[in-house]
């Protein structure tokens, strides 16, 4: 008797997702396994963490994307071993401990910061890699800003109320531009009363901010982040944190009490369980049919896979590079099933953009055009709505830009008290 192939998934971020979805309907069984029971829409994450959007607004349950789908299945868990001799993974689960077998397996479990080996200032950071890490750099500028208003000592209040972000990519500048946007049109206004005067430093270790941008682009956006009011530092690392500040490799000391690092990232540590020699970024090996090397019914796609391109340069971490590469993923193996040859990964690229703030915008649009402030800033919103999930969510949100738009005001100001880890 003939049984249907199985397909586990391990991750429901883009690359897992549209993978999934290419599997929908298909003669194939398909098990999605996520540690969360939601799809983070994570280009947004720093939104959240800025009072801009609800939680809700940027999360979608993932059993309602596949609710209507016969052949695939979703468990919420966390993937602790992969055995692929015995073609299974073990899975910690809500209920206990167990195993899933499997036909084919992708791994899709994106990526997570990375401190260079400076593993030290891990301690004193927030991150923005998760709903939760979001909702918790929330909590904690508004309670910075709620302690700023009781004390009298202005040294402390100026660490109150000063944020330094490291990382000069997209994510870097657009968490300074928005939390600068926070303190100084909202915040300002209903702590009027002590006069609180906010400060964002964005510290970059390179000369230049957007690296992967051209140079015009890195200095226009250099200029709207400093007309913006944002304090820029280019050409020294984080040398040291603590609870009192940040040192800078060139000596400088800026007393802040709040770092957020956006400085980089690295591949999932699910890589390392595969036992393989990892690739620079611990990102796992992948061959261009993104079968993780050495296996021949293991894939993986996404921020955890190492694979270069026609010119020798490692693909980018990307949400468009992710999707792509779990869609063709999903292709291959169905096209193994039909004893059809799998076919090489083709990026194709539609450009890179990143938003500063109010108006203020860089767009790389299919490697050719070039766009900066207002008419930048439009294509990224509207990129970002289309591509949200959920036609609720993306209502939800224009409705919450517009508002913010007109009337420089952040609604989900709120917060929440979580009892500790």
């Amino acid at each position: 008797m003939k049984t249907t192939p199985r397909i586990l998934i391990i991750g429901a971020g883009f690359g897992g997702l549209f993978a999934a979805r290419t599997l929908a309907n298909k003669p194939v069984e398909v098990l999605l396994i996520d540690r969360s029971n939601f799809h983070t829409f994570t280009p947004l994450l720093y939104q959240v963490a800025t009072c801009g959007l609800d939680p809700s607004e940027i999360a979608y349950p993932v059993r309602t994307i596949f609710r209507k789908v016969r052949n695939i299945r979703v468990l919420m868990g966390e993937v602790t071993a992969v055995a692929p001799a015995q073609q299974c993974v073990t899975i910690q689960t809500p209920s206990g401990v167990r195993q899933e077998r499997y036909d084919y397996l992708i791994l899709a479990t994106g990526s997570t910061p990375t401190y260079f080996g400076r593993d030290a200032l891990s301690a004193h950071a927030w991150e923005l890699n998760s709903l939760e890490d979001a909702v918790a750099l929330r909590n904690h500028i508004l309670s910075q800003f709620e302690q700023a208003v009781w004390s009298e000592n202005a040294d402390e209040i100026a660490a109150m109320t000063t944020i330094v972000v490291v990382g000069g990519g997209p994510t870097g500048l657009e968490t300074a531009g928005a939390i600068y946007e926070l303190y100084n049109h909202v915040l300002a206004r209903e702590y009027s009363q002590r006069s609180l005067h906010a400060r964002v430093v964005l510290v970059e270790m390179q000369p230049y901010l957007l690296g992967a941008y051209p140079p015009d682009l890195r200095q226009a956006a250099a200029r709207q982040l400093k007309s913006l009011g944002v304090d820029v530092r280019l050409g020294s690392p984080v040398a040291e944190a603590s609870a009192q500040g940040v040192h800078l490799a060139d000596g400088t000391h800026i007393p802040a009490r709040t770092l957020v690092w956006a400085a980089g990232v690295r591949g999932s540590p699910l890589a390392e369980l595969l036992g393989v020699p990892l690739a620079r970024g611990q990102r796992l090996p992948v061959s261009p049919a993104m079968r993780v090397v050495g296996f021949s019914n293991i894939y993986a796609v996404g921020d955890m896979t190492y694979l270069e391109d026609e010119k020798g340069n490692p693909y980018p971490m990307l949400i468009p590079v992710a999707q792509q590469q779990g869609i063709l993923a999903a292709k291959n193996i169905l096209a193994e099933l039909n004893g059809r040859e799998p076919q090489p990964f083709r990026y194709h690229d539609r450009g890179i953009m990143a938003t500063i703030g109010r108006s203020r915008a860089v767009a790389w649009l299919y490697n050719r055009v070039p766009l900066r402030g207002y008419a930048a800033w439009l294509a990224w919103l509207l990129l970002h709505l289309v591509t949200l999930l959920g036609f609720r969510n993306r209502l939800s949100v224009f409705l919450s830009w517009v508002w913010n738009y007109f009337t420089y005001d952040r609604s989900v100001r709120i917060i929440l008290r979580q009892p500790p880890s």
